[in-house]
Order: structure tokens, then sequence, then C-alpha cells
């Protein structure tokens, strides 16, 4: 027999916004994608991102006549969803012996915790954290939880990027990335990214926050101060000499990988508009527990993977 709760209200209900604006969008990687208006609204399971693509073959002028060549093709990336839930109970009662018993009204019936604008703001944060990570190195062959709900971009990008750890570009490939060789590594990075898209406006390299850190160190190490920069370990700054912004990126924590690809050659699909985005707390009288609910989409995908160049490790 199952529970029928339709008659108890959700008495934070106002906060349920918070999965769209602090959570599924709040992650950083999912925010510059937003800025750059590839989110994708309403996938259920997949979405093609449609890619129009066309060649310009001169002839010669000069007389009359009409001789066709060139084509224009057209192909198809899909971003495939993974489905995510969040759910916890809390059982009030529980704090009656701890010092949180202070937030207890009074009584022994409990059908709500005092600090629930706290508690879902917190989640929240965890949830975009999360998200985050799982947007750069989710695998659905992961065995952990928190990343294998959807692919992220590390495996979906592969080896299909121009590689910059070579000969080519960089020397004899790294092992590590130090002090001594971050610099070097960047410019090989930067080297490596193909012609038709280095001078675009969007360009952008990622990099983890340790790595990010460890870069403006040895920039600064370097005396080399011709680079704004407002301070902040998960902040951004223009590569010196060029146009293309340097974006500290917790997702990448962790990972000795590097990427420089446009703004605009990333979508990001989820289900925004449906019902079930929702974000609730709510006393579950059946169960005398207070419930949290959180349930929402996610994809991401990369359009032209000729366009991005990386640095692994």
């Amino acid at each position: 027999m199952a529970f029928d709760v339709s008659a108890l209200a959700n008495y934070t209900k106002e906060n349920e916004a918070l999965l769209v604006t602090s959570s599924v969008l709040g992650a950083k990687t999912a925010s510059l994608i937003k800025s750059a208006g590839n989110v994708m609204v309403g996938v259920k399971s997949s979405e093609k991102i449609n890619i129009m693509d066309t060649d310009a073959i001169f002839q010669a002028g000069g007389s009359c006549g009409f001789n066709a060549s060139g084509s224009t093709t057209f192909t198809q990336r899909t971003v495939t969803i993974g489905k995510v839930k969040v759910n916890e109970s809390l059982c009030p009662k529980s704090l009656e012996a701890k010092y949180l018993q202070k937030a207890l009204p009074e009584g022994s019936s409990y059908d709500s915790i005092a600090f629930a604008a706290d508690y879902t703001d917190k989640k929240a944060a965890r949830i975009a954290a999360q998200l985050e990570t799982a947007l750069w190195t989710g695998d659905t062959t992961s065995v952990n939880v928190n990343l294998n709900k959807f692919d992220g971009l590390v495996k979906l990008v592969g080896t299909a990027a121009v590689e910059a750890n070579n000969a080519t570009y960089y020397g004899t490939p790294a092992t590590s990335i130090t002090s001594t060789n971050v610099v070097a590594i960047v410019d090989a990075l930067y080297k490596a990214i193909p012609a038709q898209v280095v001078a675009k406006d969007d360009m952008t390299i990622f990099l983890s926050q340790d790595v990010f850190r460890t870069y403006t160190i040895a920039l600064k190490n370097a005396n080399m101060f011709n680079y704004s920069f407002d301070g902040k370990a998960d902040s951004e700054f223009v590569l010196p000499g060029t146009s293309i912004k340097v974006v500290a990126t917790p997702g990448l924590n962790g990972v000795s990988k590097l990427y420089a690809m446009r703004l605009s050659n990333l979508f990001l699909g989820t289900d925004l508009l449906n019902e079930e985005e929702r974000f609730e707390l709510f006393y579950a009288k059946e169960a005398d527990e207070v419930r949290f609910v959180s349930e929402f989409k996610m994809g991401v995908n990369v359009a032209f993977l000729d366009e991005v160049a990386s640095f692994i490790i």
C-alpha cells in the first residue's frame, strides 16, 4: 500500500529554485557554458548538436558559365544526459541529546527543522560542486556513484584533441606539472590550438585550481607581471601576449590535464523546465521524519573535436 502524503505542505517550497540557480547551473563550468548560450533544455534522454560545415572552392573567373564545386555537409553529435536523484531523511528527534536541541521547537513532535534554509543552501552548494567534477571527469563506467551518471568532457574528448605533450609542441613529454615546467606546458598548449580558432574571442584554457596556482606563482617568480589577475584561486586571467582566458576549473582538480577550447564549442543538456526538477524539504508524517528530495538531468558534449587542444600527463 503506497503512502498518501498529498495533503502535506512543503514548508520550504520557496527554496526549490535553488536547484536551478545554485546547483544545476551553479557549477562553474555549467555557468560558463550558459554564458555562451549553449544550454539545451527539455532534454529527456539525449539530443543532437546539429553541425553544418561548408567549403569554398575558388575557380578562375573572367568567362561565362557555371561549374559547381564544393560541398556542404551536415553532421551531428549527441548530448546524452544522466538522471540524478538526491534523497536524504532527517530525524529531528536525534538532535534532542545534542546541543542542536536548542534548534528544536517545544514538545515531542517535530514537523520541521529550524535550520532549513542553511541546510538547503549547503546541500545546493554540494550538489553544484559534485556536478562540476562530473562535467569534466564523469564516466558512466566508474564505480563512483557521483561520477557514473553521465560522461564528462575528459572522456568525451578522449584522444581526439590536438595533443601538446609531445616533441612537436613541448619537447620531451612531461611526466608531472611543476613550477619549473608549468609555463612551458601552458605555452605548448597555446601552440597546439588549431589556427582556425586560436584568435576567437571565446577561446579558453581550462586547468585545475592547483595547476592554476602553480602557474600564477611561476609567472610571479619570473617577474612576469603583464597580466591581470584578481587574486582568487578559482578565477581567471588573460594569457600574457594573447586574448585567451586561462580559467581555474574545480572540475579538473586532481587531474593532470589541460584543455583549450571555445566556450561556444561546449553544449550542456538538461531538463530544467520539467516538473522533475524539484528541490523539496518536507515533513513525511507517516515516517515522522523530514525528507530532502531533488531530481534533475544533466549531460555535456563538444561539437567540434578538431578545434580542441589538450596537454595530458
